[in-house]
């Protein structure tokens, strides 16, 4: 079947259809409205709590494992990991409570999107408690602005400094390194290049696009200092977050990419950042990333050329970006373009259900039970966008059991033939159809249809 452009704009560009869903009689006006919103409030998200709660967790976790009795350090430890392991399943629920609720799908679309570009992955019990907040307020604020504003907010939060080992990052010649280095029996402190190496293959250039390992080891340098405040026993706790330590920073200029930046403590490391937000390798990576994500999972190269051209003539802005997006044609192809993700997969089966609360839901555990647990790719890659990770036979049989069990809870209200239509305007095939008409009660109707290939695909 060929998708009508309002399936297109409900379930390519927004999160999936609910009952009832329409738009107006221009779904790319429609988008493009959007884009002229801010961001909208989430009350799901307001109420998780700020950094310096997050990290005061932290800062008592890290306590914990200093107490000198063995019994008395794990079961404190075990205590606070429990608590942190807390914050992550509530900041779950409020991510897939506002994914249900939002007036702004395409928004919130983009939101996961850049949280996936800037990906964490929570296994370290303090990444675990502040891995929502890094979403809710290094990405979220910053989708439909400038990107070199959306980089400097993520490198910058302490979720992405502790996740990267950025935080005890010391230069060579820093006064840190120096006064450990004169002290016998002292630890040394050394430099870590996780961040720098990151930020350049992941976040910015991309692979293969012409910097060096002396790039990586200079962009280093540059960001010692850039740390979090709050950890230490004592630091006030209102200060808690970003922080720049000249005491931990290397003196001198940097070279990276050919240009020298002057040893200006933290500007130096801003400045570099900025440069590479405007770079035009960035620019082609950021415009491949969107438009696979977009446009299928191998990209048109005319798409790709159109979106880098508005990424840098705008200088980053990525409102004009998106534009552009809404304007091409190859992201409104009529086929199904994309295979969806579990996330995608359940934050569109919730909705097609007509879902508003989930008290009681086990947000994460149900995108554990799917493969894709929230914020835990395992590399700073992120999780992949492509249908050959996500359309493997185990996977689908996931969906069919967990598409069994949510049909259960719905059936008693929704009939699955009478929403078909409303949730797959114009992308219901015959076949989808004939499996709902011959289905042997309400139930296993509604499961076929989630688990149905017009319905796994967008």
């Amino acid at each position: 079947m060929e998708a009508t452009d309002t399936a297109t704009a409900l379930n390519r560009f927004g999160l999936g259809a609910r009952p009832g869903d329409s738009l107006s009689a221009d779904p790319h006006e429609a988008l493009l409205a959007a884009l002229a919103r801010p961001v909208p409030d989430a009350p799901a998200w307001a109420a998780q709590p700020g950094q310096a709660e997050l990290l005061a967790a932290v800062q008592a976790l890290q306590a914990a494992q200093r107490l000198p009795d063995p019994e008395q350090r794990r079961d404190a430890a075990t205590a606070q990991r429990r608590v942190l392991r807390g914050f992550y399943d509530a900041a779950v629920h409020a991510r897939l409570q506002t994914a249900l609720a939002s007036p702004e799908p395409f928004t919130e679309r983009l939101v996961h999107f850049w949280s996936n570009h800037f990906a964490l992955s929570v296994g370290e019990a303090a990444i675990t408690g502040l891995a929502g907040n890094f979403e809710a307020e290094a990405i979220r604020p910053h989708v439909l602005g400038r990107f070199e504003d959306l980089l400097l907010a993520a490198e910058r939060h302490p979720a992405m400094l502790l996740y990267l080992n950025q935080a005890q990052s010391a230069g060579p010649g820093s006064a840190v390194a120096l006064r450990a280095n004169a002290r016998a029996g002292t630890a040394r402190r050394g430099l870590n290049e996780n961040l720098a190496r990151e930020i350049l293959e992941l976040h910015t250039l991309g692979v293969r696009s012409g910097y060096t390992q002396q790039d990586v080891g200079e962009l280093a340098l540059a960001l010692t200092g850039w740390t979090v405040a709050g950890l230490r026993p004592g630091q006030d706790g209102a200060q808690a977050g970003f922080r720049f330590d000249a005491a931990l920073h290397e003196p001198g200029a940097r070279q990276v990419l050919g240009r020298t930046y002057a040893d200006d403590g933290l500007a130096q490391g801003t400045a570099i950042l900025r440069d590479l937000s405007g770079a035009p390798a960035t620019a082609q990576h950021l415009a491949t990333k969107l438009a696979r994500h977009f446009a299928g999972d191998a990209p048109p190269a005319p798409l790709v050329e159109r979106l880098a051209h508005a990424f840098l003539r705008s200088g980053g802005d990525l409102p004009a970006v998106y534009r552009v997006l809404i304007a091409s044609p190859e992201a409104w192809a009529a086929q199904p373009l994309k295979f969806k993700t579990p996330w995608e997969w359940l934050v569109s089966a919730l909705r097609a259900l007509d879902r508003q609360d989930l008290s009681g839901t086990p947000a994460a555990a149900l995108l554990d039970s799917l493969g894709q647990p929230v914020w835990r790719p395992g590399a700073p890659a992120g999780w992949d966008d492509t249908a050959a990770t996500w359309a493997a036979p185990d996977a689908l049989v996931r969906r069919v059991e967990l598409a069994q069990r949510l049909a259960a809870r719905s059936a008693a209200t929704l009939d699955a033939r009478a929403l078909a239509p409303q949730v797959l305007p114009g992308t219901l095939g015959p076949a989808t159809r004939a499996a709902l008409a011959r289905a042997e009660s309400p139930a296993s109707a509604l499961a076929l249809l989630l688990v149905s290939p017009d319905f796994l695909r967008r």
